[in-house]
């Protein structure tokens, strides 16, 4: 996963514990759902030294998005508090370009044209918004009221309430043959053979939800999350509501990307995490809004 850097750069058991909350108008219409509190065991020790070790944390109850935020509803954002995201200051953009195989500096990508100058999110409304960095994530949270889920919260989620899985729909990465997230097939970063149906970003809920009733907790696009990032910070994390450290360079996202293969970062593991300084926006990196429950 390459980084850029801007300055210089409803019950269902036994699986389903979360639904959504029925007497919060506000929440519901905004299209959350209620993951309700529960202790489940974060990261892993069979991964990348910065996914483990493997402990045990508790989360209370929170709230969180059914979905990635779309293109659309982040133009109602911006058409109504004037943001203007940092890639829109900038004039430019992370994107990966498949026939070099890396990613590129391009002049003119935002959330406005997520494929470069020549493209609308116009014509792209229930695609997840991306060229979103972790400060126009956290000001869009904050005008709905909300803000972005912790980590912890976002593992625990996407989990969607089985234990000792891999994958957020158990541990077969194509069950029976079936594509169960938006991600690469075949080899990175040469042969795209788009098996689940897509190359590139796909609409929201295109795929099953996970046993929370949550769609694209993999694949699809990173999100944002709240924490800090630090190598260490599983080693001495607190066993209840971890926030991640105090202060660091680069800020957490989670859930893996339509980049994501067998041969290349494998950010489709539930334990899978990767770091990304802040004000960074990239054509595989969106987010998700939380809130706290009660």
């Amino acid at each position: 996963m390459a980084r850029m850097r801007r300055a210089t750069a409803v019950m269902v058991l036994p699986i389903l514990f979360g639904s959504a909350l029925a007497g919060d108008e506000k929440t519901a219409a905004q299209g959350m759902l209620l993951i309700t509190s529960g202790e489940f065991m974060m990261g892993t020790d069979d991964g990348l030294p910065f996914e483990g070790p493997a402990h045990r944390v508790a989360v209370d109850s929170f709230h969180i998005d059914a979905h990635e935020v779309t293109n659309a509803q982040f133009a109602r954002f911006a058409d109504a508090t004037g943001h203007v995201t940092e890639s829109e200051k900038l004039g430019w953009s992370g994107v990966f370009d498949p026939r070099p195989g890396r990613w590129m500096k391009s002049d003119g990508a935002d959330w406005r044209h997520p494929n470069g100058p020549q493209s609308s999110h116009e014509n792209m409304p229930d695609f997840p918004a991306v060229h979103v960095s972790w400060n126009d994530a956290v000001a869009y949270c904050a005008w709905q009221g909300g803000r972005l889920p912790t980590e912890a919260e976002f593992e625990y989620a996407a989990r969607g309430g089985r234990k000792n899985a891999r994958y957020a729909w158990g541990n077969a990465l194509t069950p029976r043959g079936a594509h169960q997230a938006n991600l690469w097939q075949g080899e990175f970063p040469v042969d795209d053979r788009a098996l689940d149906g897509y190359a590139g970003l796909a609409p929201v809920k295109q795929f099953a939800p996970n046993g929370f009733g949550l769609y694209d907790m993999t694949g699809n696009v990173w999100e944002w999350v709240a924490d800090w990032y630090g190598a260490d910070y599983y080693a001495r994390s607190p066993a209840s509501n971890p926030r991640g450290p105090e202060t660091g360079t680069q800020k957490v996202h989670r859930g893996g990307s339509w980049l994501c293969s067998e041969n290349y970062c494998r950010g489709y593991r539930l334990a899978a995490r990767m770091m990304t300084p802040p004000d960074s926006g990239l054509n595989n990196l969106g987010f998700r809004c939380a809130a706290d429950a009660g």
